[in-house]
């Protein structure tokens, strides 16, 4: 496919313009937020009128507030499960922001989601494939749920232990990594097929979904084709992926794989997998076969979320603004921002993008934005492969993190955990488990000194 000279310059250009200090601020366009502290991510976008923060507080209300059990007098908020990894949204993402990895010795594993296929063998199940990205596990679905209703067995526990292994800087500075090792046990349905394909994944920030959901096709597509032509091992591409709605392949945005198409879709998904709840998009409860507790136990109506709840739900995922910049105008942070376009990182984390026109959603349309993604999936070598595939995207494949808001992670969610499994437990971390086609910028990074380590970490923190 081949795109206009203009097109490119575009997407060139807009990964190292738009640099004046408001902007740079502004990473978020006009919905940027200057709000800080633990409830930084948690605000609406700053230009939306006054009109519709209405449907911006109830879609929160649904978000925040915990679902409960059929029958129940919230004829609203009823129907959880009855298997379930959380009651409630903001459980996982916590104050609208990350999930983290269980704490030493603490068994509840909120906020960790263990995602389950097995290897696409048959003609049928290679069909399959189009429309459901994997293979779902026989018995226990494409999801572990670790919670029931009372009275009733969960599928299983997660129980999470660690491998390690040490980085070494050319100065000696050594960082030791750690990797979780995921097994599930006290299986109550029976045991799961031998070649189940198992992947952790903890919960990603809620903050500027919406512009990302408004950055043209035609933008990733052409960011692609530049890294491509550009030669230096770099090279994504866009994950194609099933859109419930349109009942059609389309781009891939949202999830760690980028295995969603939409917002709409990524709520409509997590209710029903993570909560148990139906809706029109995922009408069947998440029991399999083998498990008699959908069919045993009252629901809470068909569907459980209504359409209604679904577009708030949609509503208040697209306006969560991003929070500003910080500490822009300090040299360690200049120094970082050099060291971060000298070591090739902008490569894929690219810094300004511009979202398409939108008539339906007026405050997210036409902003020049600095989310540090290019949402196209990546090669991150062997040691961050989860060797499970999703739609295109393979077992090595991850679709490039957001970088905005990072420096609030802290303050907002009390912890620093990143990564698609929580493993790494600061920025520096993060950086030393990339491979694959971010090799080249590891090494580099791998020959920092102390200052530079530094000064690297604070512009990641300044964003």
């Amino acid at each position: 496919m081949k795109y206009s000279l203009l097109l490119l310059t575009f997407v060139v250009f807009s990964s190292f313009s738009f640099s004046s200090a408001a902007s740079a601020i502004k990473t978020g366009g006009d919905t940027t937020t200057n709000k800080q502290g633990a409830n930084a991510f948690s605000q609406p976008a700053t230009n939306l009128p006054m009109s519709e923060r209405i449907d911006f507080s109830v879609g929160n209300s649904f978000f925040r507030n915990p679902w409960v059990s059929s029958p129940a007098s919230t004829d609203a908020r009823d129907g959880l499960g009855p298997l379930f990894n959380t009651n409630g949204c903001q459980n996982c993402h916590i104050k609208d922001g990350r999930g983290h990895l269980p704490q030493e010795g603490d068994q509840n594993a909120v906020s960790l989601l263990i995602r389950l296929s097995i290897p696409a063998i048959t003609n049928a199940q290679k069909k399959q494939l189009i429309m459901t990205g994997n293979i779902s596990e026989p018995i226990y679905g494409g999801q572990l749920q670790d919670f029931a209703l009372s009275g009733e067995k969960p599928e299983g526990r997660i129980v999470v232990d660690y491998e390690y292994h040490t980085e070494t800087f050319k100065d000696g500075h050594a960082v030791t990594l750690r990797k979780p090792i995921i097994s599930i046990q006290d299986l109550n349905y029976g045991e799961m097929d031998p070649d189940t394909e198992m992947s952790a994944r903890i919960a990603p920030p809620m903050i500027g979904l919406g512009l990302l959901e408004s950055i043209p096709d035609s933008t990733l597509l052409a960011i692609a084709v530049a890294q491509e032509d550009a030669g230096k091992g770099v090279s994504g591409r866009p994950n194609y992926v099933w859109d419930v709605e349109k009942a059609k392949t389309v781009i891939g945005r949202f999830g760690w794989k980028a295995g969603q198409p939409s917002l709409m879709q990524q709520n409509a998904a997590a209710f029903n997998g993570d909560l148990g709840l139906t809706s029109t998009l995922f009408p069947e409860e998440n029991c399999s076969a083998s498990q008699d507790l959908c069919v045993r136990l009252p629901n809470g109506g068909e569907p459980e979320v209504s359409e209604k709840i679904l577009n708030f739900v949609e509503f208040y995922s697209q306006h969560l603004a991003v929070p500003m910049r910080r500490n822009i105008d300090d040299p360690r942070v200049i120094e970082g921002e050099a060291l971060f376009l000298g070591a090739g990182c902008a490569s894929c984390h690219q810094s300004s993008l511009k979202t398409g026109e939108r008539k339906d959603r007026p405050a997210l349309s036409a902003q020049i934005i600095h989310p540090y993604t290019d949402l196209l999936l990546h090669d991150m070598g062997e040691g961050l492969a989860d060797n499970r595939s999703e739609f295109i995207a393979n077992g090595r494949e991850w679709r490039t993190a957001p970088l905005w808001g990072i420096g609030y992670t802290e303050e907002v969610n009390g912890h620093t955990e990143y990564l698609h499994d929580g493993r790494a437990r600061n920025e520096l971390e993060a950086i030393l488990w990339h491979g694959g086609e971010a090799q080249a910028s590891k090494q580099a990074v791998l020959g920092f000194n102390t200052q530079q380590r530094e000064a690297l970490i604070a512009f990641l923190t300044s964003l």
